[in-house]
């Protein structure tokens, strides 16, 4: 009778281990705080700069007040509570952030900013004339004029490759940059590849 006793004894011991572990587990997960921030998967790459008209999305961590959706205005500011004015346009997230965090700190304790980019208006290139898909497409800080007829789907049959224009507009002046794409393919005349900026148009006539 003893055995059986001590047989049903060991199944109540394992029971009771189990039932403390979970006692315990459930103690941890209280003492995690269900409104920690979390990385919002953003619409764009991290190197992406921002542009007039662009909204972004800030938050401050545990300060419902400073929680907005931002629009970037023409002359490429926005506006945020406690913070002031700050010049977004050409600047990557991560930097508006920096600055944002920089500026809470008079006033909160370790700030936890967050800021993503909610819908991409302002920051495009266009690319005219000649390609598969011609039309308007979000310019990245890295997207070259090969990178940009890409995107296009290539040049059609009858496009003068070694007549392409980039048009600019820079400090109030109209820019034309050439581009010989077939130099450009055999590794020739590379400083003609160069990097696009927003608002600048690929002419392939």
């Amino acid at each position: 009778m003893m055995k059986f006793n001590n047989i049903l004894t060991i199944p109540v011991f394992i029971l009771g281990l189990l039932i403390s572990s979970v006692s315990q587990a459930e103690k941890v997960i209280e003492q995690v705080p269900s409104d920690t921030p979390k990385a919002e998967a953003g619409i764009v790459d991290q190197g992406y700069q921002i542009g007039p008209e662009d909204v972004l999305s800030i938050s401050v961590w545990k300060e419902e007040g400073l929680k907005a959706e931002v629009l970037v205005r023409p002359d490429g500011g926005l506006s945020f509570p406690l913070v002031g004015e700050v010049q977004a346009q050409g600047k990557t997230t991560e930097q508006i952030q920096k600055e944002i965090t920089a500026r809470l700190e008079k006033f909160i304790p370790d700030p936890v900013v967050s800021v993503s980019v909610l819908k991409v208006v302002g920051n495009k290139i266009y690319v005219i004339g000649k390609v598969n898909k011609p039309g308007e497409y979000p310019a990245g800080r890295y997207v070259d004029v090969l990178q940009a007829l890409s995107m296009a789907g290539g040049l059609t049959p009858f496009a003068a490759e070694n007549d392409i224009k980039v048009l600019r507009k820079e400090n109030g002046k109209d820019l034309v940059l050439p581009f010989r794409y077939s130099q450009v393919q055999k590794g020739q005349e590379l400083d003609q590849n160069i990097m696009l900026q927003s608002g600048d148009v690929v002419v392939v006539p």
